[in-house]
């Protein structure tokens, strides 16, 4: 490998060893603090549900009468069966929508432009993170491996919020997925009212989902700032030599 390379490559893991130990230090302090005068504004202490409430602008229109016909007798062949009344079907043709688009919920949807950069901060941060120990990580060898275990154990909790982080995306998604099928419902059948109020419950869990979002994230950032200052020593120097141990 030419020298050059490994000159990048070793430049690249002292400015990442470097970020990681600013970001526990002072960014994470930071962000928790942050984080919980975001949970006291209104928009995420008061959580009035009445809030998010919104119109569908789907109209329920009158019902149309379909007159359906029996079927004409025929002179050469009499009908076997008695003849039936004329049937009157009540419903809605359902062709466009004549208010225009269904819109989202848009005091939702301010709340995600919020929530959204929060956890894809967290993301990156755990990313991080995860690559610092990683690197801190010394060779493998037999004996004096405790603070190896405590490097390990660190990295698999790190990695558990990243997960967790981008599951909060997913969720994001999911929700305007959800929302759009009951929406499609509520076109198909504006009178019944058991599917309007099905948008408003989903809209009401959606405002809880993304408070509830919030809070894990700071609590998420709080743990990973505990557990990393607790265990900082034994993060970055995870085997200690004789003397040490046996002083």
């Amino acid at each position: 490998m030419p020298n050059d390379t490994v000159i990048k490559v070793q430049e690249y893991k002292n400015t990442l060893i470097q970020k990681a130990e600013l970001l526990i230090t002072k960014r994470f302090p930071e962000k928790i603090v942050s984080l919980n005068e975001l949970l006291a504004t209104p928009m995420f202490n008061e959580r009035n549900f009445d809030e998010v409430h919104q119109d569908l602008n789907i109209p329920a229109l009158p019902p149309v009468l379909v007159k359906q016909e029996s079927a004409a007798e025929d002179g050469d062949h009499p009908p076997t069966k008695r003849a039936r009344n004329d049937v009157l079907i009540t419903g809605v043709p359902v062709l466009a929508l004549p208010t225009g688009t269904v819109p989202c919920n848009k005091p939702l949807c301010d709340m995600i432009k919020v929530v959204k950069p929060i956890i894809r901060k967290l993301v990156e941060d755990s990313n991080l993170l995860k690559m610092w120990i990683s690197f801190m990580i010394p060779k493998i060898e037999d004996g004096n491996n405790f603070g190896v275990s405590i490097q390990e154990d660190t990295l698999a909790e790190i990695q558990t919020v990243e997960s967790e982080a981008a599951a909060f995306f997913d969720q994001i998604s999911r929700y305007f997925l959800s929302r759009a099928k009951v929406v499609s419902k509520v076109a198909k059948y504006p009178h019944i009212d058991d599917y309007r109020r099905a948008v408003v419950e989903l809209d009401e869990k959606e405002y809880l989902s993304l408070w509830l979002v919030v809070c894990e994230v700071r609590n998420r950032y709080s743990s990973l700032h505990d557990t990393v200052i607790k265990n900082l020593e034994k993060l970055k120097k995870p085997r200690s030599s004789n003397a040490e141990s046996l002083y």
